[in-house]
């Protein structure tokens, strides 16, 4: 089977390595990402294969653009990782302003929903589909200070079970993966305070590397993953367990 994947957020961190490890295993690469200068570069690593497109995750009509002309260009797609979102101020709960726990949630919760009301319809007329949504380990335990985040992943799993269970007769896997931190660019949205609490919090004593969560990543994209979905697999260095 011809696999089309896309990757949202995927001109650096852990979908610029997805897309990478993709491309290795013969998928056509179409790359979402807000930051059109990254997507140059990020293009210039993959080759003039794969294809770009600037997109807005709080925009629907954004992710509709950017569905149709990957569409075009490729073909039909048939892999999704789901690695946009942003990190947020961190605050306590009162001292949150509201305008900013709205974009974490439009982004991070509501971009996932926009996501999957694009892509869904399609996968399901072909009768298959591979979806990975990066949830985060803080969507399990809750983060202080970083309540908008924490939420906005919380949100994420359950709307991964969501899914997978409305598409569990089909050949579409949806599952979600809830990485520790890996020090990426998120890290810039982060106050070093917070950075060291996450860090503390990793039984295995420090950071994910991008490669080993894209290594898990693939695999839930493939074929092989022919019975998975609906899951949140853990990637926390034995922070969370379940």
């Amino acid at each position: 089977m011809d696999q089309v994947a896309v990757i949202t957020g995927g001109a650096q961190g852990i979908g610029l390595a997805c897309a990478e490890a993709l491309a290795e295993k013969g998928s056509k690469i179409a790359l979402w990402d807000m930051d059109a200068e990254a997507l140059r570069a990020a293009k210039a690593t993959l080759g003039e294969n794969a294809v770009t497109a600037t997109c807005d995750m709080a925009d629907f009509a954004s992710i509709e653009s950017a569905r149709d002309q990957t569409e075009q260009a490729l073909g039909p797609i048939t892999q999704v990782v789901n690695s946009a979102g942003v990190a947020g101020m961190n605050a306590l709960i009162e001292d949150y302003p509201l305008q900013e726990w709205d974009k974490i949630i439009a982004v991070n919760l509501t971009g996932t929903f926009n996501l999957l009301k694009a892509l869904l319809p399609g996968m399901k007329s072909r009768g298959y589909g591979r979806m990975v949504l990066i949830a985060s380990v803080a969507g399990k335990e809750g983060n202080p200070n970083a309540s908008a985040y924490s939420a906005s992943k919380a949100g994420v799993i359950g709307l991964t079970k969501s899914a997978g269970k409305e598409c569990a007769d089909l050949d579409i896997a949806i599952n979600c993966v809830t990485p520790a931190a890996a020090r990426t660019r998120i890290f810039d949205q982060m106050s070093e305070e917070h950075i060291n609490y996450m860090l503390s919090k990793i039984p295995r004593g420090r950071f994910l590397e991008v490669d080993e969560a894209a290594k898990m990543i693939t695999w839930l994209c493939s074929e092989e993953n022919s019975f998975a979905t609906g899951a949140a697999f853990d990637l926390s260095g034995g922070r969370a367990t379940y």
